[in-house]
C-alpha cells in the first residue's frame, strides 16, 4: 500500500482510536523513581519487580504460577488480551513495532517515518488509558545485529518517545534492543533522552548483563525483555554447521542461573524480566526456545520460573533427561541402522511415556524472530523407540538431520533432548524459508502488493481474512468481480516501483517462491509469477519467472516458482499474481509466500 494511503488510513482511525480509547478511564498510574540505592519502579504506588513472560501460552497459568506481567511486540488488535491481562491481575508491556530496514523499511523516507510515528500514536491514544498497561516498548531489535549506527533510527525512537511523554504521563517509555554489542548502549543512553528504560534481548550473555551495561556507561535501569537459553548463535555446533541443543534439563539450570544473575542480582540497576517463550516456538529448532511443547505439556524451565517467581517449587516437576547418545559415529550411511541412548525419570516416580522422531535440519539458525514454519517428522524412520532409548533407520537422501526425543510424564509434564546427525552423500539440504512476502505472522515484509494492474476497481484484496487460512490465523483473498478481462495484484519493493525507482533484494541462492492457495469453490485459475519489470525501464527486475495456468481446487495446495537459475540479484517484483474474470465472481486464496533454499 502506498505510504499516503497508509497515513489516510491511519488519520481515518484516528476518531474511532479515540472513541475505544475512553472505554478505560482508569489507568494505573506507573512511576520510575531514582532513590539513594537506585532505580525503582512503582506501579500504583507500590514498588514493582516485573516478572513477565513473553509468548501466547495460557495467562491463567503465568498468574498461577507467580508470574505478574506480559509483553508484546505490536499493538495491533491487543484489546482482548489486555482486558484478559487485566482480570488476572497482570500488567503488559506494551510493544509498538517499528520497521527493520532489512525488512526493506527506509528510515531516510520521512513519509514512511511519519506514518510509522502516527500509527504508534493512535495506539497510545487508544490504549494509554488501560489499566493493564505497564509501559510502552518501542519497537524491538529495529536498530538491525551489527554496529546499530544508523542515527535516523535513534532519532525516530526518540522522536515517538517524546511524543508518548506528550499525552501520556502515567506509563514510561522503553525501547528493546539486540544485546549491547555496537553503539547501542551509547544510543539508547545517551542520544535519546526521552527513553526511560532500556530493554535488552539477552541470552547466552545474560550471565554477564549488568556488568557489561555498567562497564559501557549505562546509567539508565534496564528490563531483560527476552531471556533463556544460548541462542544458536552462541553454543558449539558439529562439522557440518548444526549447532548442539540444550536438554530441557540443562536449560532450565540455565534460566535459574541467568535470572539470578542479571536480576535477582541487580537491584537498583534492573527493573525485572520477561522469560521467553511461554509457549512454543518454531526458531532453529522446534524445541529450543519454547517454555511449552505444541501439545501444551510443560518443561522443565517452567518449574524453576514459578520457584523464581513465586518463591515455591512447582507442584509437580517435569521429567528430568540426560543427553542423548549415538552408539557411534554422528556421521553415518544412507539407510544404515543406528542405535541411540537416553535416560530419563520423572522426579514424583510417575511412568513415562516417550516419543521419538527424526527430522530434516533446518539450517536457518539466525532469523531474528520471523516466522518459521514447522519441519515434520520423517515417517517409518524408527524401527523402535524406548524410554531407554531407539533405533533409527537413517533415510536414504544425503543431509543434515535431527533425532528429537520426547519423555511425558502423567501430570501434562514433558522433557525434550535431541543431537544432530549427518547422512554421507552429494550436498542434499532441506529447504528453508529464505524471505516472505507474505506470512501473517509477520510484520515489515519488504514487498507491498501496491502494484495494482487490469480491472482494478472490480478487485478487492483483504490481506487480513481469517477464514480458513492455511497456516497462522489470516490469509490473503482476492475477489474479482469483473465478467470478463482480468486483473493483477504486483508486490513490489519500495512501493509502487513500475521500474522508475531503485530499490530491490538480493535474493541469490533462493531455489524457488512456494505459496499455497486455494478457490472459493474449485476451478478458479492464476498465473503466478516473480519479476515484472522489464530492461526498457531504469530499474528493471534481475529476472521475469512465470507460471501459468494453475487450476485451483477449495483445498488448499503448494505451489512453486522453480528459481535455480534466474538471477535473482535484485528482486523488485517478489510476487505476481493475475486471474481472469468469468461470469460468476472469482475468489481466491493465497498464504505463506516465501522464498526457499
Amino acid at each position: 500500500m502506498p505510504i499516503w494511503k497508509i497515513i489516510t488510513k491511519t488519520l481515518l482511525l484516528a476518531g474511532f482510536f479515540l472513541i475505544a480509547g475512553a472505554a478505560h478511564a482508569a489507568p494505573v498510574p506507573v512511576e520510575l523513581r531514582e532513590t539513594e540505592s537506585g532505580w525503582e519502579l512503582l506501579r500504583g504506588g507500590e514498588p514493582y519487580l516485573v516478572k513477565g513472560a513473553g509468548g501466547t501460552h495460557s495467562l491463567e497459568e503465568l498468574a498461577a504460577v507467580g508470574g505478574n506481567s506480559i509483553r508484546t511486540w505490536d499493538a495491533e488488535g491487543i484489546d482482548q488480551l489486555l482486558d484478559d491481562a487485566d482480570a488476572l491481575g497482570l500488567s503488559v508491556a506494551v510493544g509498538i513495532w517499528l520497521e527493520h530496514e532489512r525488512h526493506g523499511f527506509d528510515y531516510s523516507d520521512e513519509k514512511q517515518v511519519a506514518a510509522q510515528k502516527e500509527r504508534a500514536r493512535q495506539f497510545v491514544l487508544r490504549y494509554k488509558d488501560h489499566p493493564a498497561v505497564l509501559l510502552w516498548g518501542i519497537g524491538n531489535e529495529m536498530e538491525g545485529y551489527e554496529d546499530a549506527d544508523n542515527p535516523l533510527v535513534w532519532e525516530a525512537v526518540n522522536d515517538i518517545a517524546l511524543m508518548i511523554k506528550e499525552i501520556d504521563p502515567n506509563h514510561p517509555t522503553m525501547t528493546v534492543t539486540a544485546e549491547l554489542g555496537g553503539q547501542r548502549i551509547e544510543y539508547v543512553h545517551q542520544r535519546c533522552p526521552a527513553i526511560d528504560i532500556h530493554g535488552i534481548n539477552s541470552y547466552g550473555g545474560a550471565l554477564s548483563l549488568a556488568e557489561r551495561l555498567r562497564a559501557a556507561g549505562g546509567d539508565k535501569p534496564y528490563i531483560v525483555t527476552e531471556f533463556g537459553p544460548p541462542g544458536t548463535w552462541e553454543v558449539p555446533e558439529t562439522d557440518w554447521g548444526a549447532p548442539y541443543e540444550m536438554t530441557s534439563t540443562q536449560k532450565a539450570a540455565f534460566y535459574t542461573e541467568a535470572y539470578r544473575a542479571a536480576v535477582i542480582d541487580n537491584p537498583g540497576q534492573a527493573l525485572g524480566s520477561y522469560v521467553f517463550n511461554w509457549g512454543f516456538k518454531m526458531e532453529g529448532t522446534a524445541t529450543w526456545f519454547g517454555m511449552f511443547l505444541e501439545d501444551g505439556a510443560a518443561l522443565a524451565p517452567v518449574d524453576v520460573m514459578t520457584e523464581l517467581w513465586s518463591g515455591l517449587p512447582a507442584e509437580n516437576l517435569a521429567p528430568v533427561v540426560e543427553p542423548l547418545v549415538i552408539e557411534g559415529s554422528p556421521v553415518l550411511e544412507p539407510g544404515q541402522v543406528i542405535s541411540v541412548r537416553a535416560r530419563v525419570s520423572d522426579p514424583e516416580g510417575s511412568a513415562v511415556r516417550t516419543r521419538w522422531a527424526l527430522r530434516p535440519e533446518s539450517g536457518d539458525y539466525v532469523t531474528g524472530g520471523d516466522f518459521r514454519p514447522n519441519i515434520p517428522d520423517i515417517e517409518g524412520v524408527v524401527m523402535e523407540g524406548r524410554v531407554d532409548g531407539a533405533t533409527i533407520r537413517m533415510p536414504e537422501d544425503p543431509g543434515a538431520y535431527r533425532l528429537f526425543f520426547y519423555a511425558y510424564d502423567t501430570d501434562g509434564n514433558a522433557a525434550t533432548a535431541n543431537v544432530p546427525v549427518l547422512v554421507k552423500g552429494s550436498e542434499v539440504q532441506p529447504r528453508v524459508a529464505m524471505l516472505s512476502v507474505y506470512e501473517d505472522t509477520l510484520k515489515g515484509m519488504p514487498w507491498v502488493p501496491s502494484g495494482w494492474m487490469g480491472e482494478v476497481k472490480s478487485l478487492k484484496l483483504d490481506g487480513k481474512n481469517r477464514d480458513n487460512p492455511q497456516a497462522g490465523k489470516a490469509s490473503i483473498r482476492l475477489r474479482y468481480t469483473g465478467k470478463s478481462g482480468w486483473v493483477g495484484v504486483a508486490w513490489q519493493n519500495p512501493p509502487n516501483n513500475w521500474g522508475d525507482q531503485d530499490g530491490g533484494l538480493d535474493l541469490s541462492g533462493a531455489q524457488a517462491l512456494e505459496l499455497w492457495a486455494r478457490g472459493e469453490y474449485g476451478g478458479e485459475q492464476i498465473s503466478i509469477g516473480v519479476g515484472l519489470i522489464g530492461d526498457d525501464k531504469p530499474y528493471p527486475d534481475s529476472t521475469i519467472e512465470k507460471v501459468g495456468g494453475i487450476v485451483l481446487t477449495d483445498e488448499w495446495q503448494r505451489f512453486e516458482i522453480p528459481l535455480q537459475d534466474a538471477d535473482l540479484s535484485s528482486i523488485k517484483t517478489g510476487f505476481v499474481v493475475t486471474l481472469t474474470g468469468r461470469a460468476t465472481p472469482v475468489t481466491v486464496y493465497l498464504d505463506s509466500i516465501r522464498f526457499v533454499r
